[in-house]
């Protein structure tokens, strides 16, 4: 019999987290969804019983030490590892972005990363598994007033092609998705926070950000999970250090309304 695979994935409750967990789990995958949502916990759980919900705050990294406690004592080991979890940051000039609102993105999208990685990284060599890092398009391109964002999102793309190469030997395949805009409440908050900085209506910043790529639409959580899966699985088996974006082709993420 085929020892189960089990695969954590950071703020995996909600959003993209949570469409992949669905993708995963319906593959026959155990999923541990690491969230520090308890509404969003609760919510998950009633549409999807099988996933394994830890609530941490993966940004404190003495949470993380714990979780992984608790994934050791209850799991036999680790083949996947998505650090999906991440906030937009400010929506302001450079010289305006205070450095709390700095420091804290920077906690949030980056340091997560390291502090899951570096303890999954031993379990994840012993099973020949994988990483794959939830960057965004903001990881390909510059976008002004995202400085934050954007320097998280270039760190962690940097941090897939660097892993991808530390940990091939061992045969661990590291792989960034880049994301463009995906529908849902996380992009209206950014637009809407987009707007209020610009002086402009939710829409003219919507139609926008929908012209920013060749095909003109939002890309939905579902496209992210099925890429997930793809990656997962063993028609990926030889693609490892790449950043793939689905994001509908980016053409520029430069501020239009100038």
């Amino acid at each position: 019999m085929t020892e189960e695979r089990v695969a954590l994935i950071t703020a995996g409750a909600a959003g993209i987290g949570l469409a992949i967990a669905n993708k995963l789990s319906s593959k026959g995958i155990t999923v541990i969804t690491a969230d520090k949502d308890t509404n969003a916990i609760k919510s998950m759980a009633l549409e999807n019983p099988d996933l394994k919900p830890i609530l941490t705050d993966v940004s404190e990294a003495v949470e993380v030490e714990n979780m992984f406690q608790e994934i050791r004592s209850t799991y036999k080991g680790l083949d996947i590892l998505i650090n999906n979890v991440g906030i937009s940051g400010p929506t302001l000039a450079v010289e305006d972005i205070d450095i709390e609102s700095w420091n804290k993105t920077l906690q949030v999208n980056l340091d997560s990363a390291f502090y899951v990685t570096r303890l999954a990284a031993p379990m994840l060599k012993k099973r020949q598994g994988l990483i794959i890092n939830i960057a965004s398009t903001a990881g390909l391109f510059g976008c002004p007033q995202r400085s934050a964002y954007v320097a998280s999102k270039w760190a962690l793309v940097g941090l897939t092609k660097s892993w991808a190469m530390e940990m091939g030997e061992a045969k661990v395949r590291v792989n960034a998705i880049c994301p463009g805009s995906v529908a849902g409440p996380r992009i209206d908050r950014v637009i809407d926070s987009d707007a209020r900085e610009r002086n402009r209506s939710p829409q003219e910043i919507r139609d926008i950000y929908l012209k920013q790529s060749s095909l003109g639409c939002f890309a939905q959580a579902t496209d992210i999970a099925n890429m997930a899966w793809f990656l997962c699985s063993e028609d990926a088996k030889h693609i490892s250090g790449q950043a793939l974006a689905i994001d509908g082709n980016t053409e520029t993420l430069s501020d239009w309304l100038k």
